[in-house]
């Protein structure tokens, strides 16, 4: 049977991580990006001519903060769900995300991987409801437990192949104390961009990198991998 797609907008004005993001949903066969937001403004205007069913939504914005939008009517009466991706580690913050009915609360550095399993329960969240035209107590409880999901601490090695990841790994433990970012392991490697980021995730992930953020004079701040401390 063919399943509707579930269209996503982004809201991030870092592009290379509005890039990642967009990444993960066009691997998803459920998930569709509609746009990518990089203000507060764009976001209202593209919420209103899109009406997704699901924003990635980042707090920091040039021109406020995306947690506005959270109680905003453009999301109330479109029947949208937010993912919420920021920095923000106040519990002020999160507390308000969580009362106006946020799916989840990811904090920045993003986990690959923790992103893309809030990605999957939402899929079948959108399923279930979808399904299920009356609900029983069961029903209730499965969607809650969608909501607050304990998450399997897997290897997160699906698509991973030995060979490529044993050539990422051995650039970043003979310069052990250099920070490289994605181009440059790129041109290291001789793997496609998206390859590589896909690589580098899933070392950050299994504790073998960590991120770090470079902020420059002009431009967007850059996720800079290192190899983590033992």
């Amino acid at each position: 049977m063919q399943h509707e797609h579930i269209d996503v907008l982004i809201v991030e004005d870092e592009n290379e991580l509005a890039q990642l993001h967009a990444e993960l949903i066009g691997k998803h066969p459920r998930l569709r990006l509609v746009g990518i937001a990089s203000s507060l403004a764009e976001a209202q205007t593209l919420l209103s001519s899109l009406q997704p069913q699901l924003v990635l939504l980042d707090n920091y914005l040039p021109d406020g903060k995306g947690i506005t939008l959270i109680s905003n009517p453009l999301l109330v009466h479109a029947n949208c769900s937010v993912i919420f991706i920021t920095a923000a580690s106040d519990m002020d913050t999160c507390s308000l995300a969580i009362r106006n009915g946020a799916f989840d609360y990811i904090l920045k550095p993003v986990s690959w991987k923790r992103l893309s399993q809030s990605l999957e329960r939402f899929v079948q969240f959108a399923e279930q409801q979808r399904v299920w035209k009356i609900v029983d107590q069961q029903n209730v409880d499965s969607l809650y437990q969608l909501q607050a999901k304990n998450y399997r601490q897997d290897n997160g090695s699906k698509g991973i192949e030995e060979n490529t990841l044993a050539l990422v790994q051995t650039l970043f433990n003979d310069q052990a104390a250099h920070c490289f970012s994605v181009d440059e392991v790129v041109n290291e490697t001789g793997l496609s961009k998206t390859t590589t980021r896909r690589y580098l995730e899933h070392c950050v992930d299994a504790g073998f990198l960590s991120v770090e953020m470079l902020y420059g004079k002009i431009g967007h701040p850059r996720r800079m991998y290192r190899r983590s401390a033992e």
